[in-house]
């Protein structure tokens, strides 16, 4: 008899897929078995990127895992930015515990995950519990072992054992705010809307930010080479000072219904967390819009980076490690800096710019917070005045940055 944490639960297949895209979410005879006994497990309460892991594991966003990693997946993708199987992957994926709370735990037994308040959301069947060096995964995850970064303050503040083992989700986490509930689209949903309106290349945008005009030029570049765009705004945990989720998805919801073809884009959420990794987030981030349907993915000028720690196409460059075909199954689209020209009197980039400094409408992001700090609006060549407005409101009410 095969046992629920073995079960090929659910793999659906698609013209765009891959990998097998995984389903890890408990239905029918399986789900009333595991929740008779899911009380009397031992727990691990999970951090909110845990608990972003773990759903995105079962709704195959991070296919082909199926659960927390194990020591052989972990080291793999740390060495050879590979799982063991070949396929490309960057970032680990990993559940933390302390060496007390390891040691309790009985190798092919069954916990409970739940958040800090008790609530039960999934369960691990535990395959392996392992010691690792957060100073040696600091340093290939990042880059740099200074904890500054927020990546790396992450990784240091981390329990000290791995626990890895394939997971079963029991029920969803909430949604929270009704815009995220409005554009919740799993992978599987999204496969099947693409494949109802036919596009066959369908090209995504990740963002942590709300949209300028670069990013509509860029994206709007991508949807010119393509059947569709999807707008893909991640809405999990960020660092602090980045602007609030809810605040993004507003400013991507006006552009999307004011400035975009109705019929050839798509605005969806991503619930995964953001590591700040740089080259190897932009292959992640890559993998995952291949797990949610799309063939083509823009990568932008330092994509995913924070501070100064990574080259300006460091983020382009990685994607010359992989074979687009055997082991990443997504095309990159590169991308420069975009900008207005009042030479070229129009959106360009330094790709297709001729002209000096002095013509192009730049705003750092300090000057552009300072801006909207103050109750002005952005110049309209570098900002929607809808969305300048929106992040104006939200700044005078205090719900623009995450704390």
């Amino acid at each position: 008899m095969t046992s629920i944490a073995d079960a090929n639960i659910t793999q659906n297949t698609s013209p765009f897929l891959f990998t097998p895209l995984i389903n890890r979410e408990l239905r029918g005879n399986e789900l009333g078995i595991l929740r008779e006994k899911v009380f009397s497990l031992p727990q691990i309460a999970l951090t909110s990127r845990e608990l972003s892991d773990l759903e995105m594991i079962a709704i195959g966003g991070y296919s082909p895992l199926e659960g927390f990693m194990t020591k052989q997946q972990y080291n793999h993708v740390l060495d050879h930015m590979r799982l063991p199987q070949g396929q490309a992957w960057t970032i680990p994926i990993t559940l933390a515990v302390s060496n007390e709370q390891a040691d309790t735990f009985k190798i092919g037994s069954d916990i409970a995950l739940t958040d800090d308040a008790g609530e039960i959301y999934g369960v691990l069947h535990l395959e392996e519990k392992f010691t690792y060096d957060k100073a040696k995964e600091a340093l290939k995850v990042f880059g740099t072992d200074d904890e500054n970064h927020p990546g790396v303050l992450y990784t240091q503040n981390k329990k000290e054992v791995y626990v890895g083992g394939k997971i079963s989700l029991l029920r969803r986490l909430p949604v929270g705010d009704p815009i995220f509930k409005k554009f919740q689209k799993d992978p599987v949903e999204l496969f099947n809307y693409f494949r109802q309106k036919g596009w066959k290349r369908v090209v995504a945008f990740q963002t942590r930010n709300p949209p300028h005009r670069g990013h509509e030029y860029i994206q709007k570049c991508g949807l010119e080479v393509s059947d569709g765009l999807l707008l893909h705004p991640l809405v999990g945990e960020t660092k602090s000072g980045d602007i609030n989720a809810i605040v993004r998805m507003k400013c991507y919801e006006v552009l999307f219904e004011k400035y975009y073809p109705a019929d050839r884009v798509a605005l969806s959420i991503l619930p995964a967390p953001m590591h700040y990794a740089g080259p190897r987030e932009a292959v992640h981030h890559a993998i995952m819009r291949r797990n949610y349907g799309c063939t083509h993915f823009i990568v932008g000028r330092d994509h995913a980076g924070v501070g100064n720690y990574y080259g300006t196409f460091d983020a382009h460059y990685i994607f010359n490690e992989y074979s687009i075909e055997r082991e990443l199954g997504i095309q990159p689209l590169f991308f420069d800096h975009a900008f207005f020209c009042s030479a070229c009197s129009n959106m360009t980039s330094y790709k297709t710019c001729p002209h000096d400094a002095e013509n192009h409408v730049i705003l750092s992001g300090t000057k552009v917070r300072q801006m909207l700090k103050e109750g002005k609006r952005p110049p309209y060549e570098f900002m929607r005045p809808e969305i300048a407005d929106l992040l104006v409101e939200a700044m005078r009410e205090e719900i623009a940055f995450v704390i």
